[in-house]
């Protein structure tokens, strides 16, 4: 299993250099991913979910400390909010940047989740940028719960499927969201 997870890290990483597709389990549900900096490869994840333009999308990292790097002076309170979540948590940040900006919603916010899920943290570690980390379904379709549940139209569209834990069944849901803005407020948008 370790070579496994190995050998998809590198080809992983390799497949995001090269502006391209990847399908990866996450700490939630499995992902369609790509480097979060490429408006290339972000325009590609839209057309695979044929999602509309407009609609954001989130993006991964594998520690808070990253987040400063992403987000224009967040709100300090996040950093908390991270720390004590006992779930996996997307906290919807003002002011996106160093980021494609077709991830960043009308109001410049961005959409940010750490992750402690072994492979996708390790991934985010080796390829040193954020990763898009959006569900593994068209737009309007049901998210898939694990890896069996993804379309072939999915798996056909991405440049390379992780291998590791696609024989993982267990149905995982998808992230809380909350949005955090500069004076600190908290609006849940999704629990």
């Amino acid at each position: 299993m370790a070579e496994v997870f190995e050998d998809d890290l590198r080809a992983a990483c390799e497949v995001l250099g090269k502006g391209g597709i990847i399908l990866y389990p996450t700490d939630t549900i499995w992902g369609i991913g790509c480097d979060a900096t490429n408006d290339d490869a972000v325009r590609r994840v839209f057309d695979i979910k044929r999602r509309a333009d407009g609609k954001a999308l989130i993006v991964m990292v594998d520690s808070p400390v990253k987040i400063d790097f992403y987000v224009d002076a967040p709100p300090p309170v996040a950093f908390d909010l991270v720390e004590v979540s006992e779930k996996p948590l997307t906290i919807v940040y003002p002011r996106g940047r160093n980021l494609s900006p077709l991830l960043l919603a009308e109001d410049g916010s961005v959409g940010i989740r750490v992750t402690s899920e072994s492979f996708s943290q390790a991934l985010c570690r080796r390829y040193r940028k954020a990763i898009v980390s959006t569900s593994a379904n068209i737009s309007g379709e049901k998210a898939p719960v694990n890896y069996n549940g993804i379309s072939d139209e999915i798996k056909a569209a991405v440049d390379y499927i992780v291998a590791y834990r696609q024989d993982d069944v267990s149905e995982p849901s998808a992230s809380s969201v909350i949005k955090v803005d500069d004076g600190g407020v908290i609006k849940i948008l999704r629990p």
